[in-house]
Formats: C-alpha cells, sequence, structure tokens
C-alpha cells in the first residue's frame, strides 16, 4: 500500500545565501568602522538552528567551509536547536553587529512571526488511512466529501510544512486536519507505517522513498517543478491557481552589521554558491541556488511575512 506525500520545495531561491542587515532587534547600535577590506579578523561563529544532520545542518556544513577559504577565517558551526529557529535566531539577535556571528535563516524566520510560535510542538496522533488518490485534484476531491476526516502530517506545529498544508486548506476551501511531528524523520516513519496517510516534505528526506515506489508524490509546491523531480506536476498546475510554498534557506547578520562586513560576506557567498561542485551537491539534496543582493533578500523575507500572516489569520489557527 502505497503511502502520499506533497513534496515542499526546497530553495535556496529569491532568498538563498543573500545578506543583510538583518532586522532581528529593533534597539539602535553604533556602527563600528568595518570595510570588506579589513573583514574578517577572527573567527567567525555560525548559528544553524537546527541539530546536526537536519537540513539546514546539512547546507551550512557544505557552505562554511567554502565560505572561510574565500574570508581567510575559521568559520564555527553551532547548532542551537529548538522552537522552530527562534533559540538559534535569539542568540544571534543577542550578538554583536560586527558580522562575526551569522545565522542559518530558513523558511521558519518567516513562518515564525506569522505564528507567534513559542515551543510549537505538540503530541502526535495515530491514524490508519488508506486513499485512493494520484494526484492533488483527487485529494481535494477526496477531502471535500470527508471534510474534517483526512489528516496531514509535518514536521510540526507552526512549521513551513504545516503552513503549506494550510495554505492548500485555504485556497481549497477543504479542512485536511495537521498532524505534528517533531521533525520530518518520525513523521515519515509514520507515513511508511501506514499511522497517517498524506505528509507534507521537503525533497531530500522523502525521494528515496518515492523512487524506490514506498511512497507516492501528489504534487511539488513550488510555482515551477523541481529539477529533482521534474515528473512531478506542482500544486498550481494540479488546479490550485495561486498556490505557491517554497522552502528556503539564507544567512543573516544581526542587525546593525556594518556595511563593509554585509558586503564582503555577500560577495564571497555569491562566490561559493557559484562553484560547480557545490551546485551539483545542492542539485542532489533538492536545492536550487540562485544568488542576489541582500536588499533583495530583505524584500523577499518581508513577503514571506506577509504572505504567511494572511494564511494563519484565513485558517484561523491559534498557534502558542
Amino acid at each position: 500500500m502505497r503511502r502520499y506525500l506533497i513534496l515542499y520545495h526546497s530553495r535556496t531561491s529569491m532568498n538563498a545565501f543573500f545578506l543583510r542587515c538583518a532586522t532581528l532587534s529593533a534597539s539602535a547600535l553604533t556602527a563600528t568602522c568595518v570595510s570588506a577590506q579589513n573583514y574578517p579578523l577572527r573567527i567567525i561563529r555560525y548559528i544553524v538552528p537546527q541539530a546536526p544532520g537536519g537540513s539546514s545542518d546539512t547546507l551550512a556544513r557544505v557552505i562554511a567551509p567554502r565560505l572561510a577559504e574565500l574570508l581567510g577565517q575559521q568559520v564555527v558551526i553551532d547548532n542551537r536547536p529548538g522552537a522552530t529557529g527562534i533559540i538559534g535566531s535569539e542568540i544571534v539577535a543577542r550578538a554583536p553587529a560586527d558580522g562575526y556571528t551569522l545565522l542559518q535563516a530558513a523558511t521558519s524566520h518567516a513562518t515564525n512571526p506569522a505564528t507567534g510560535a513559542r515551543l510549537p510542538y505538540d503530541t502526535a496522533r495515530d491514524f490508519a488511512p488508506s486513499l485512493p488518490v494520484r494526484d492533488i485534484k483527487g485529494l481535494v476531491a477526496l477531502a471535500k466529501a470527508r471534510q474534517g476526516q483526512l489528516d496531514f502530517a509535518s514536521s510540526g506545529t507552526g512549521s513551513s510544512q504545516h503552513l503549506a498544508g494550510e495554505l492548500l486548506n485555504v485556497l481549497t476551501g477543504i479542512q485536511l486536519v495537521h498532524v505534528p511531528y517533531k521533525g520530518s524523520p518520525p513523521a515519515l516513519i509514520d507515513v511508511l507505517g501506514g499511522r497517517v496517510a498524506i505528509m507534507v516534505s521537503t525533497l531530500a528526506p522523502a525521494m528515496p522513498m518515492v523512487k524506490s515506489a514506498r511512497l507516492r508524490a501528489l504534487a511539488i509546491t513550488s510555482a515551477a517543478r523541481s529539477r529533482a523531480a521534474p515528473e512531478v506536476p506542482t500544486v498550481a498546475e494540479s488546479g490550485i491557481a495561486g498556490y505557491e510554498a517554497i522552502s528556503w534557506q539564507g544567512v543573516l547578520a544581526r542587525g546593525g552589521t556594518p556595511p563593509g562586513a554585509i558586503q564582503r560576506l555577500n560577495s564571497d557567498l555569491r562566490k561559493v554558491l557559484a562553484q560547480a561542485e557545490l551546485q551539483r551537491q545542492l542539485a542532489e539534496q533538492g536545492y536550487e541556488p540562485l544568488s542576489g543582493t541582500p536588499e533583495a533578500f530583505d524584500a523577499y523575507i518581508q513577503s514571506e511575512i506577509a504572505k504567511w500572516t494572511r494564511v494563519v489569520k484565513s485558517a484561523g489557527l491559534k498557534i502558542s
């Protein structure tokens, strides 16, 4: 019996690895005189708000040594998981605004403000479904006939995967019931075991099971098909106009970091992303790297916050 997935597209797009003076703190700080020429002068701390082995951690460990080589300083990864990235983000927010403490930001950096999440994990419930669907159209039709009776798993309450499922609810009028897990691995285990029928998952952990026909991919959540799974249609292609939800990664510095440091980091990160071997590694993990300016990343994050705030409000979610 096959289980079902909505693949959550992981991209380093419009976003990925741009740097900006992050607005993690509203306090005004006096910028020291730092130029791209004399920065950096010491070790850089790279905060990853996820446990070792997770998607953010894996990506950071690919980026860090290449960035260190270009900067001429060590880039030390510091894993600070918990609270959908809030714990790690707070560390960076309280660090000196000097460019020596960076954050591996992901989609939750935008969804957390939208949900107001603090400690967003609940105990998972068990289910034993079997769904006669092969695509998103079939899922929506079945869900409309069985309102409130079908469930979908995600990596946690308030996570970007959770909100991607809620976006489908909002746009179609269906009522898929969210089943939160403490991360993607236990959720995938339960989907494979038949305890929950559907999951919104990032590509990397799910693709081996899709390729072995243990899981069926119903759709990709991005606006365009993924190079990692070109045979899987997008949700929009399946008839849900306006649907797009992507998982992104990017690097942020403390608000008030001197422009010279930001300029240097942005320049070297763009060089890192241009490396052919890195692009090959990212493609294997389902990422599509794009680079750009700090200003573009800032605008993208703000648009993501606005978008997911509307989804949370429309879905009537209460997340504490």
